[in-house]
């Protein structure tokens, strides 16, 4: 932390942060809810490395601070509030992901990806989605009850859909998954270095091999497009790559795994979804606001000094939001720890962020848990947990929500 955010400190003890969830695991902290009432911006120190930082629990606060210029999201701020123990040396020998650069490289290097995660072809890829989604419920039924819906569905959709678009062989799913585990886990520093080499040298022959024969993938559609713009080097296409990869990924095995977990849990809402197959849309934004499975991953850094919810918050001082306390403010969403597929206020959730850095791929992720969700209940109607809520395995100091294991019957 700077000298200048040092001096700005409060006085009183900061609280630990991530809270601790207790009852219901699938409910927010519920401390967020006299959080939000009572001190709105309060100061935390982190549990993974100690670092200090603001929090932001209200959705009008998150909103405003997610839009502001004034914030960056370079982690190589030392102010900037790393929720683990990142190897920093490896700061300056990997390209920054989109996630971590500002404009105006940030603004470039999106424009780049985003029309390869428009609204068309995202719907040109739901048949194939829907191919794939079927296989993996085929072999669960051909497994028979119980099975481990995270195994059996929650990985392979995204991971083979993820390697048809990217580009990237199948056998290498195995490695982009442990590199994407590890950036939002607490990995060893050789951990870290070991994988990202692993992804940078994969990445880098892929780019060379598309060039010298394009396919119909996204690393081909990027380098065709940076032929007529060119303003990246082969370093930029693989951050872009990873970007997608790692985004992409990991909210999607999360958000079917919690989001499966979320039905199966109401049943009444799992029977209005499958009586009426056609709302999925509404319904996967219901899901992601009530789930928020990345509730305190979206971080950035002062700029300047700002005013945010009555508290100012100094040049180089981080701020957290929490995008669970922000998705379950009362102020916006009605009894919002209810989860309610007819709600029609949730397309105004904050699940996938805000502002200039709102997740590229969010209508790819959309797509594949609106096809999960809705062949899920249609083809195993009697599906129901195979476990007690409380004996689940959630993940434990992960930056985004999710379980190792859940098992299913029918």
């Amino acid at each position: 932390m700077s000298d200048t955010a040092a001096e700005a400190c409060p006085v009183r003890q900061p609280r630990l942060f991530p809270l601790e969830r207790t009852g219901c695991p699938l409910d927010p902290a519920p401390e967020y809810a006299e959080l939000r009432e009572k001190e709105p911006v309060p100061w935390v120190k982190l549990r993974f490395n100690g670092r200090e930082a603001w929090l932001l629990t209200r959705y009008d606060d998150v909103r405003q601070m997610l839009k502001d210029p004034r914030f960056s999201s370079d982690m190589a701020d030392p102010g900037y509030p790393l929720q683990f123990h990142f190897p920093m040396e490896l700061l300056g020998k990997v390209k920054p992901a989109l996630l971590h650069m500002d404009p105006p490289a940030h603004t470039a290097h999106r424009m780049m990806l985003m029309p390869e995660l428009s609204v068309k072809r995202v719907e040109a890829m739901r048949p194939r989605t829907q191919e794939i989604v079927d296989g993996c419920v085929d072999a669960m039924l051909e497994h028979g009850g119980p099975v481990d819906l995270v195994s059996m569905l929650s990985m392979p959709v995204p991971s083979l859909a993820m390697c048809e678009l990217v580009g990237v062989p199948v056998e290498y799913v195995d490695l982009f998954h442990r590199w994407v585990t590890l950036l939002v886990t607490q990995g060893s520093a050789e951990e870290h270095a070991s994988a990202n080499a692993e992804v940078e040298v994969l990445l880098y022959k892929l780019i060379a091999e598309r060039q010298e024969n394009p396919g119909d993938d996204l690393i081909s559609s990027l380098l065709q497009r940076n032929e007529k713009e060119g303003e990246l080097e082969p370093a930029d296409i693989s951050a872009l790559v990873r970007a997608m990869i790692a985004a992409g990924h990991e909210s999607t095995v999360n958000g079917i795994s919690i989001g499966s977990l979320a039905l199966l849990h109401h049943p009444e809402q799992a029977d209005w979804l499958r009586e009426h197959p056609e709302m999925s849309g509404q319904a996967v934004d219901e899901l992601s606001r009530y789930s928020s499975i990345s509730d305190h991953g979206t971080v950035r850094v002062a700029l300047e000094d700002v005013e945010i919810g009555g508290q100012l918050i100094r040049k180089g001082e981080g701020v957290i939001c929490s995008l669970s306390a922000a998705n379950h403010d009362p102020a916006v969403f009605e009894e919002p720890n209810k989860l309610d597929l007819t709600r029609r206020e949730s397309r105004r959730n904050v699940a996938f962020g805000f502002g200039r850095h709102q997740c590229a791929g969010q209508m790819l992720v959309r797509m594949q848990l609106e096809v999960v969700f809705t062949t899920l209940l249609r083809r195993i109607p009697t599906l129901r947990l195979d476990a007690e809520l409380d004996e689940l395995p959630f993940k434990a100091k992960a930056l985004i929500d999710g379980l190792h294991e859940l098992p299913v019957t029918w």
